[in-house]
Formats: structure tokens, C-alpha cells, sequence
């Protein structure tokens, strides 16, 4: 660090060096620090706790509100319509007091319960979320002008339960003990008087159904209805043995001017669908779906046939329409095979004929079913051969009035009965 710049021997004896220490500098550890504001740190940890308990507290506040609503639209089991999703609302909307009592049927749209509706016994049909559009469909149709007829199903309301996925949609009906004609052939015979008291009350409530009714004093027009689903099981038996027509959740609606809205044609049940149907080759008009109907009322018309006791031989046990040519579970290739391509029908027994009552209602079912759609007869037409047959079977034990099938004239016949 020093350097001598001296000349001759011993020369740094007159040198002399005394350092001076200097002061070290502040180390890290020394540095000075803010000093911490207790005051400050106590309100922040107060407002960080007490805003979340704060929202917290709302929203407990209000779940517990909803509960409470919801748990007073659902006393005693009754479920509640959103009055916005059917427009318009019922007048008959309310909140009813419905216990289930026990299933009775269950189809493609849900299932039918006996249920007690205060003192009155009631049908409800439960439709799944999945089946909300039939829901509202069948309503739609029940709530149209001159609905309230004797042979259609009569209708209560309608009512909802549950909410989201496991929302169920329910539709109140009358109950009819007996249930439905299919169910009641394959458990019952029926009598002459029986057979024609059911076909015509079935016939006068297809034609209902199909005929188009102008405005009155009393209620608004009802336009012309196709039930496109219409067989056996969708007819109902009253005590008296009457009918009444049911399940609307494939309706079509026909208002003058507009499009029916509905432009798939292949929909019901494979086994009642016409050849046009089978076919895909249905003119989108009103009279296309209303023969639709006919022809499977001539199907229905045979199992009715096939179960009355008047028939010269022993009645056979219950079978549905086709049952013999494609079995129980026809494919849609199945039926066009026998239906359209063979123009099969259900084997008319010659027994059936040998009686002149049932001769009648064998013509009749063979015209329903004309694989010519526009040669089938009109429900009006069947319920007037029908009401003539029951009228004026017997006259004096051994004359029958019956209807000439060719001119729809009465015709007087002597007969072995």
C-alpha cells in the first residue's frame, strides 16, 4: 500500500505513519423501520371479517324467504302452475289439496293415478318433464270452446310439481272406474245392447271432436280437431257403459287459414296407423287426418266385434287389431309389409256375419278401413248406422231394421233371431 520514493540506506527510519479509524458503515440489520399503525391494522381485519358475514348473512336471509314461500305453494302436497308458460291462464287454476291414491295406467306419456281430490274421486295423468309439450297440448285442447260434451273426457285443470329436471306436470280429469276399452275387452264380453251403446257414444265423440263449430252466444268457435292417436286404449268407459274419448297429447288443431303447425305425419301407434301413414304419402289437409282417425276407428269398431256375445260360436279370447298377422311388438316394417304392401286387415269371422246386427257393424268397420282413404266413412256417418242398430234391432222377434249400406236408406229384413 506505501511506496518508498527515497534515496540511500535506512532511509523509511524517518518515516512515520499513523492511520486514523474511520467510522464503518450502518450495517442492514441497523436500518431503521417504519413503525407499524396498530390503529389501522384492527379496522382493516374488522371490515375483512364483518362485509363477508355481512353478505353471508343476506343470502341465508334470503334462501330462508324462498323456503318459506315455497313451502307454502306446496302445502299439503299441492303443486302450482306458472301461469306465464300455458297462455291464457285457467280461471280453474288453483291450488287443490290432491292425494294419490294408486297408479291405474301407465303409457307413453306418463302414468294415470286415482287420486281423491277433496270428497271427489279424480284422474290424474303425470307427465314427465320430457313430455311437458303433450302436457300442454292435451290442456290446449280441453280448454277450446264446446269441449264440455258428454263423450269426451271431461276436464278439471291442471297443476305443477316439483321444479327443474324433476319438474312434473299434471293433468285432472274425471275418473272412470272401468278404465279403458281395451283393458275392459280383455277382462269382459259385451252384450249386443252394450257393443252399440259404446260404438255409438265413441262415433258421436270422434265426430264431436272432428267437427268445427261456429261461435255462439253461449261459448266461442271451436275449430276441427284430429286426435291422431286414437285406439282402444284411448277410449274410456263410463259406469253406463257409454264412452268417452281421452289422451289429446297429439292433437291437431285446424284454424281456418293457418297451417296445422304439425308437418310429421308419421306419429301414434303403429298398429291403429292408416296405409297413407305407414307410407309417409299423408296430404297435410284436415279431411287427410281426420280419415286418418276413421280408419283406425274401424279397427276398433273389430275389436268390439270380436268380443260380443251375439256372434254364432264361441267368443275367442281378446286379441288386438293385427295381433294375429305381426304379433304384439310390430316394427314400422312389419306394418307397411301387411298393412300397405299385402293390404291385410283384422280376419272378419263368418260367424260375425251370420247375425244381421253384426253384419251391419262388419260393413261398416270394412268401410272405415279402406285402404282409399277418401272412401272411408265420416264419424258422423258411423254414429248414425250405430244409433239406427241400437234403436230398432227387434221388432216383433223376428223383424230387424238395419241400414243399407249403399243407398243409407232403412231397409225392413226378416230374420232368424
Amino acid at each position: 500500500m506505501l511506496f518508498c520514493c527515497c534515496d540511500g540506506d535506512m532511509c523509511n527510519q524517518n518515516f512515520t505513519w499513523d492511520p486514523q479509524p474511520t467510522e464503518p458503515p450502518p450495517h442492514k440489520d441497523h436500518e431503521s423501520k417504519p413503525v407499524p399503525n396498530t390503529e389501522q391494522q384492527i379496522i382493516t381485519m374488522i371490515v375483512s371479517i364483518s362485509v363477508p358475514m355481512l353478505l353471508l348473512l343476506i343470502v341465508l336471509s334470503s334462501l330462508y324467504w324462498c323456503y318459506k314461500r315455497r313451502k307454502l305453494g306446496y302445502f299439503n302436497e299441492v303443486p302450482t302452475l306458472d301461469p306465464v308458460e300455458v297462455p291464457p291462464p285457467s280461471p280453474n287454476m288453483r291450488l287443490r289439496p290432491i292425494h294419490l291414491l294408486e297408479i291405474k295406467a301407465r303409457g307413453r306419456f306418463g302414468a294415470v293415478w286415482k287420486a281423491q281430490l277433496k270428497n271427489e274421486i279424480v284422474a290424474v295423468k303425470v307427465f314427465p318433464q320430457q313430455d311437458k309439450q303433450s302436457w300442454q297440448t292435451e290442456q290446449e285442447i280441453f280448454k277450446l270452446a264446446h269441449m264440455d260434451h258428454d263423450d269426451i273426457l271431461h276436464y278439471i285443470g291442471v297443476e305443477r310439481s316439483g321444479d327443474n329436471l324433476q319438474a312434473e306436470f299434471w293433468l285432472i280429469t274425471a275418473y272412470h272406474e272401468k278404465g279403458s276399452l281395451c283393458d275392459y275387452l280383455k277382462a269382459n264380453v259385451v252384450t249386443w245392447s252394450e257393443m252399440c251403446r259404446i260404438a255409438e257414444s265413441m262415433a258421436r265423440g270422434l265426430m264431436h271432436l272432428h267437427e268445427e263449430i261456429p261461435a255462439n252466444k253461449a261459448d266461442g268457435y271451436k275449430p276441427a280437431v284430429a286426435h291422431r292417436d286414437f285406439k282402444s286404449k284411448n277410449v274410456l268407459l263410463k259406469s253406463d257403459m257409454s264412452a268417452c274419448i281421452a289422451d289429446f297429447g297429439l292433437a291437431l288443431i285446424f284454424h281456418p287459414g293457418k297451417p296445422c303447425g304439425d308437418t310429421h305425419g308419421q306419429v301414434g301407434t303403429r298398429r291403429y296407423m292408416a296405409p297413407e301413414v305407414l307410407e309417409g304419402a299423408i296430404n297435410f289437409t284436415r279431411d287427410s287426418f281426420l280419415r286418418i282417425d276413421m280408419y283406425a276407428c274401424g279397427l276398433v269398431l273389430w275389436e268390439l266385434a270380436s268380443r260380443c256375445t251375439v256372434q254364432d260360436g264361441p267368443i275367442g279370447e281378446y286379441r288386438l287389431p293385427f295381433e294375429e298377422e305381426v304379433g304384439l311388438h310390430p316394427t314400422l316394417e312389419d306394418m307397411q309389409e301387411s298393412v300397405v304392401h299385402k293390404k291385410e286387415r283384422p280376419l272378419i269371422l263368418e260367424t260375425w256375419r251370420k247375425h244381421p246386427g253384426l253384419l251391419s257393424i262388419c260393413d261398416t268397420m270394412e268401410e272405415c278401413w279402406d285402404h282409399d282413404a277418401e272412401a272411408r266413412l265420416s264419424a258422423s256417418c258411423v254414429m248414425e248406422r250405430v244409433a239406427i242398430l241400437s234403436r230398432s234391432l227387434v221388432i216383433n222377434s223376428s223383424t230387424l231394421i238395419r241400414v243399407d249400406n249403399t243407398s243409407e236408406s232403412i231397409i225392413t229384413k226378416e230374420s232368424s233371431m
